[in-house]
């Protein structure tokens, strides 16, 4: 993949025709996601264009108009402002293709740990054999007990009022 200046000064993406052959097998499958109508490119189309660009990469567009002038402009404008790939305008099809970009992973502070593995050694009660050595999976809400089995962990309960009372 190849990327050069366009004329508006984003960066355009070349692909070789070994790519673009790749990419139109992918897209053989896929059903059109966006659809242009009578009104032709309106800023609304082109969102939606680009937030599916987004989401899959590879999209399919349906152009209902009869004019293949009309389409191949579509084509080169929509590749334009979505910084995305030409790939194939087959009959009233447009393929448009644009890498996925990586999404940010969110720390999440207040995050309690998840399931973690232990290793866990069982001595045998003759003296001359090897211990086991068995791997238990401990969630969150377990604990290990000291003889190597997995126990829930206790919820405190609120005492009753009665209770409450008399240890007053």
């Amino acid at each position: 993949m190849l990327s050069t200046l366009d004329n508006t000064g984003m960066p355009a993406i070349q692909l070789t025709p070994a790519e673009r052959k790749v990419h139109r097998a992918e897209a053989h499958h896929l059903d059109p996601i966006v659809m242009v109508g009578g009104d032709g490119l309106t800023p609304a189309v082109k969102k939606e264009a680009d937030s599916a660009l987004k989401a899959h990469g590879l999209i399919k567009v349906r152009v209902f108009s009869d004019d293949r002038l009309a389409r191949d402009a579509m084509l080169q404008e929509l590749a334009n402002e979505l910084n995305a790939a030409p790939i194939q305008h087959i009959g009233k099809l447009l393929v448009l293709w644009r890498p996925i970009p990586e999404k940010e992973k969110v720390v999440d502070e207040d995050r309690m740990p998840g399931p973690r593995d232990v290793k866990v050694l069982k001595y045998s009660k003759r003296g001359g054999q090897r211990p086991e050595i068995k791997t238990l999976r401990v969630l969150g809400n377990q604990r290990l007990t000291p003889g190597g089995t997995i126990k829930r962990a206790k919820a405190k309960r609120p005492l009753s009022a009665k209770k409450r009372n008399q240890s007053d």
